[in-house]
């Protein structure tokens, strides 16, 4: 008979093959397409798209400065003139404030945060001239600081001007900035007291009419002039002698300027950038090496608010309708692959994206993300041409993993249909997770004939498959006399946790009457264990690629069978975690039964258990609530468990505790206890 291998590779096959791979649809483009749509939409492909976003932003930016914006700084020539560490004296930016108020300044704002106060003539001094001037603005930003109650604890803490400069007529403004995940500053804040908000706000007080824009919201980002020093810079030294320094035109220039005044330290990779309020900005690494004084970073964000030409992102909506023309133009002109036609559609579909992103930036101060798009041409192309070049070994190494993989027939036609569906990998749900186990029954089985033992494991694990099957779960896999269940995967179920809970009840029920059969002919007693938790876990097709099954993995899977062991503890048949009965809003009457702290994990997870007696449930929850507190309610606990087993004598959680009370009473009560039971073994 001849092998699947010979048959495969007959001329009449391979050629069925070719014309499959020459199908009018196209669809590894458009599984290219889907996942180049999936990738777009993550966070590791939007750095792509800012960088992109850079480059026409430099492409685009007018590199010089049209407004009236100065900036004093506070840099290296200063520091070696003056000859002064920082912090300098207050008298100084005093006598700072004073000049620029004698030449008419419009604005005075301080990117340098005055906390706390420091000598008082220095500061009378600066309070005066804040005073005087009437239009200084003052920086507020955030420190990572010890928090007041102490104890070593540190959090991010916004910290305002020192209250005898506000009460001198100072503006706060909060300076802090928020980063794009590659460190770059691209996006305006939109804080109600932001720092360009509040000198702008003072301006617009005093010169009424000319502030295009004094809202900003989440998607808008800064268009800058140019990159750094772009704008005037004046050195700090030479402001506090103008006369000597600037010549005497100097109070012309800075009549009716916003100027800021900040640190201008160098500007190169090598210094702090910290300590040096230097930010990453688009121009860093394309049309420069240096980073960005923060004081110019605001000084951007003034101009384009002052002439409403802040960049505002397009609408989702734009940007995935560009995808779908773009996917379905390429899948159109590509559907019939040849590498130069294809190539030159390929390239216009590039061009024409890149020309409408630039022109929209430019001309309309909108920014349309297009790198998704542009991958998705550029992947398309490469998905139709592998197929053309390579579809003939690729289907036969598909067909012959296919049946490596799947026995059922049903299945084999899917995958052949749907030969994507042949890969490793997995998605992220939350599901609920099911663990059995029959107790005892290693020792049952050593002491009963391998025919009985495989006659009573079939027995039971076909009628667990059954209930498992009939409540839509998914059964995972047999361990031994074990079964892993869970439901929520591969459908979606919104009860997915009563169908759980309400399989392991039958279940119970289904080995109670299997015990019954199996004890009228001498054979073992039965009892079973079941653990149940919901929780979030990887779904999918696990293992290597030649042979892998549908099964779920993560925290969850461990804990819902560690819960399947705690039954044993607790001499409880059911146990469920909290996110269980949370799930299950009252459905299922449940019992609370502990928290415990199962090794391995920190935290502690109540557990509860089935229950119909709403008396013992009412009588149990009393004696747990005793029980919690530990010593200093010992007598109460022991009296309100004492009553559960008054109301259910062969209540075993009753038993149990009142066992673990004795012997707290005899040995102690556990070292710190908190209220939750540690469990030391799995």
């Amino acid at each position: 008979m001849p092998t699947l291998s010979r048959i495969l590779n007959t001329p009449w096959v391979a050629a069925i093959i070719n014309r499959a791979g020459r199908s009018t649809l196209p669809w590894p483009g458009l599984l290219a397409a889907l996942f180049t749509l999936a990738l777009s939409l993550s966070s590791a492909w939007w750095l792509v798209e800012l960088k992109l976003f850079d480059r026409m932003l430099v492409a685009t930016a007018p590199n010089k400065v049209a407004l009236p914006i100065t900036i004093i700084g506070i840099d290296e020539a200063s520091f070696a003139k003056l000859k002064r560490q920082w912090p300098w004296p207050r008298e100084w930016h005093a006598q700072l404030v004073n000049n620029l108020h004698d030449a008419g300044a419009a604005i005075v704002a301080f990117d340098v945060v005055f906390s706390e106060a420091s000598q008082p003539e220095s500061d009378a001094a600066f309070a005066q001239a804040i005073r005087e001037a009437g239009n200084v603005v003052l920086a507020a930003d955030r420190d990572y600081r010890e928090t007041e109650g102490g104890g070593g604890t540190r959090q991010w803490m916004r910290v305002d001007p020192w209250e005898g400069f506000v009460q001198a007529g100072a503006k706060p403004g909060f300076a802090s900035v928020e980063l794009d995940p590659d460190t770059s500053m691209r996006q305006v804040p939109f804080y109600a007291d932001a720092l360009w908000r509040s000198i702008l706000t003072t301006f617009d007080k005093r010169n009424p009419g000319i502030v295009t824009d004094l809202t900003a919201s989440q998607g808008m980002y800064i268009r800058y002039q140019g990159g750094p020093h772009t704008f005037k810079y004046i050195p700090y030294y030479q402001m506090l002698d103008p006369d000597r320094y600037l010549g005497s035109e100097w109070k012309s220039f800075l009549h009716n300027n916003i100027v800021l005044v900040g640190r201008d330290l160098k500007a190169t990779t090598e210094v702090n950038s910290a300590q040096s309020d230097l930010f990453q900005t688009p121009f860093f690494g394309i049309s420069s090496q240096q980073l960005m004084p923060g004081v110019e970073v605001h000084a951007n964000l003034i101009a384009n608010m002052v002439e409403g030409n802040a960049i505002r992102k397009a609408p989702l909506w734009w940007r995935m309708l560009m995808f779908l023309l773009t996917a379905g133009l390429a899948l159109i002109s590509m559907r019939h692959w040849q590498p130069l036609r294809s190539g030159l559609y390929g390239l216009g579909l590039l061009g024409a994206l890149l020309g409408l992103a630039f022109w929209l930036m430019s001309h309309r101060l909108i920014w349309l993300p297009v790198s998704g798009a542009m991958c998705a041409v550029v992947l398309i192309y490469l998905a139709q041409g592998g197929v053309a070049y390579l579809v003939a070994s690729r289907q036969r190494r598909e067909i012959k993993q296919a049946f490596a993989k799947y026995l059922s027939p049903t299945v084999v036609d899917e995958v052949v249909a749907h030969p994507e569906r042949l890969r490793l990998g997995g998605e992220r749900r939350e599901l609920t997770l099911l663990f059995t186990d029959l107790a005892g029954f290693t020792s049952i089985s050593e002491a009963m004939q391998a025919e009985q033992v495989a006659q009573i494991l079939n027995r039971h694990l076909t009628e667990m498959t059954e209930i498992v099957l009939r409540h839509n779960g998914t059964l995972d896999k047999f361990i031994g006399d074990a079964v892993m269940a869970f439901w929520g995967a591969p459908v979606l179920s919104p009860d997915q946790s009563e169908q759980a809970v309400r399989s392991a009840i039958e279940m119970q029920q289904k080995v109670a009457a299997m015990r019954l059969d199996l004890e009228q002919t001498g054979g073992p007693a039965l009892h079973m264990r079941v653990g149940i938790h919901r929780g979030e876990c990887i779904v999918g097709n696990m293992g290597g690629e030649d042979h892998f099954d549908y099964t779920a993995i993560g925290d969850a899977v461990n804990l819902a069978s560690r819960l399947e062991g705690v039954n044993k503890f607790y001499g409880t048949q059911i146990l469920c975690s909290e996110s269980v009965a949370h799930a299950l809003a009252g459905k299922i009457a449940l019992r609370r039964v502990d928290v415990v702290r199962v090794k391995g994990k920190q935290a502690g997870v109540a557990i509860f258990t089935p229950c119909d007696d709403a008396e013992l449930m009412r009588l149990s929850d009393i004696a747990l609530r005793a029980f919690e507190h530990g010593p200093s309610l010992q007598q109460e606990a022991e009296q309100a468990w004492q009553l559960v087993l008054d109301h259910a004598p062969q209540d075993a959680l009753a038993q149990h505790f009142l066992a673990r009370l004795a012997q707290y009473r005899a040995e102690g009560w556990p070292e710190g206890w908190d209220g939750i039971t540690t469990l030391e073994s799995k």
